[in-house]
């Protein structure tokens, strides 16, 4: 059985969260609050600044190579023999 419809199956693209009107508000918010609790309370922050920094590295680590399967390599397989293919 087939089908004409080119959208079968597809999908569906979604903008990024923080593309949409409530990711925006939420971005705001956090900036606004961010600005005051650094403007406001700037004396019990800067004590606490480098173990944040501390805490920022694992938390990146994290995030940025998702998790510790750090990817997919299931599609990358080596082959010693591909090598000699034209002999």
């Amino acid at each position: 059985m087939s089908n004409d419809h080119p959208d079968y199956h597809q999908p569906e693209k979604r903008p990024a969260w923080w593309k949409t009107p409530n990711g925006l508000a939420a971005l705001f918010f956090f900036a606004a609050g961010a600005y005051f609790l650094l403007t406001e309370h700037t004396a019990h922050v800067v004590p606490y600044l480098p173990w944040l920094i501390i805490l920022a590295c694992p938390l990146m680590h994290m995030f940025h190579h998702g998790g510790h399967g750090h990817g997919s390599h299931s599609g990358h397989t080596h082959d010693t023999n591909n090598d000699h293919e034209g002999e």
